[in-house]
């Protein structure tokens, strides 16, 4: 037996319009609510971006924050970091650099992202898995958002919560894929998305084993395993499920890819791209989104608008 998808109560936050009708009528398709044959449960997936997709990416994704903490740290302890970057730009607060290279990055220049991603890589390097998940943890349920006076774990989108619970009682699997990191996700991704940890895709350093008497130890190499964005969300989608989502929600030009793998010949889907258009309750913005509203429109995606489709926003 699957939930209900008709009335408000099934997604409280959102305003009555195209979106949320969208929303209730492929989960309708999707269980044969409607009428027509459901899709086998097995068959249910749905992925979701997380920055700017389920939690606040501005004025800078959380997990930066993460990272600029820790370079600080390591330049702290070692002030000839400071000369190189990406410590330089930390050291003197230029957060110029890191919004040029994330521009740059859309733009299909990576040449600073590779800077970014060495230096992320050295930051960790050497640290276990547990050690790095207990940091993730900390900074995640103590720090405060720089401007929406909320934790960051206060920082998820409520309609998007819901979206995710109707979804689960409907008999989806829902699965984060994510340009973010994993590790940093799987300590709060139950708690906050109702998503167990092994349900988080996203982008790893490689990893090492080491034999010990505490029963070996797992630790961060200083080398990339995989970036999770662009063509490899599919990549890593069906690596991880083995099949073709039916709903794909994201907020950017790297997402473009995961919205189109959702599609289907014979079976309901529904593409989301989450459109940053309130700057009163959150932030208006479309850099690094621009050639996914224009796919929105040429593909028929549901566009869904911070401003006029949330009642609620966190």
């Amino acid at each position: 037996m699957t939930a209900s998808t008709s009335g408000n109560g099934s997604l409280p936050s959102w305003r009555d319009g195209a979106a949320k009708q969208a929303i209730l009528d492929f989960v309708a398709a999707t269980t044969g609510e409607d009428g027509s044959a459901p899709v086998p449960v097995e068959d249910r997936v749905a992925v979701f971006d997380n920055d700017g997709t389920l939690w606040c990416e501005q004025p800078m994704p959380i997990q930066m924050d993460f990272i600029l903490r820790r370079f600080a740290e390591m330049a702290e302890s070692d002030p000839a970091l400071r000369d190189r970057q990406p410590w330089k730009a930390t050291a003197e607060g230029d957060h110029a650099w890191f919004a040029k290279l994330t521009a740059e990055h859309y733009a299909g220049d990576d040449t600073n992202v590779e800077v970014l991603v060495g230096g992320v890589l050295a930051a960790y390097a050497g640290m276990s898995v547990e050690d790095f998940e207990a940091r993730a943890d900390t900074f995640l349920r103590g720090i405060q958002h720089p401007t929406l006076g909320r934790g960051y774990m206060e920082c998820a989108y409520a309609p998007m919560v819901e979206l995710l619970a109707l979804l689960a009682a409907n008999g989806f699997t829902n699965y984060i894929v994510s340009g973010g990191g994993r590790d940093f996700m799987r300590p709060v991704s139950a708690e906050l998305y109702g998503i167990p940890r092994e349900h988080v895709i996203g982008s790893s350093a490689a990893l090492a084993y080491a034999s010990d008497e505490g029963g070996g130890t797992i630790t961060h190499a200083p080398a990339p395993d995989y970036i999770s964005d662009g063509p490899q969300k599919p990549i890593r989608i069906w690596s991880r499920t083995g099949r073709r989502p039916l709903l794909a929600a994201g907020n950017s030009n790297g997402d473009i890819p995961m919205l189109d793998f959702s599609q289907h010949a014979h079976r309901p889907f529904l593409r989301l791209l989450v459109l940053h258009d309130d700057a009163e309750r959150e932030f208006d913005y479309t850099t690094g989104a621009e050639r996914a509203l224009d796919r929105a429109a040429e593909s028929d995606w549901t566009v869904v608008s911070i401003a006029k489709d949330w009642d609620t926003v966190f």
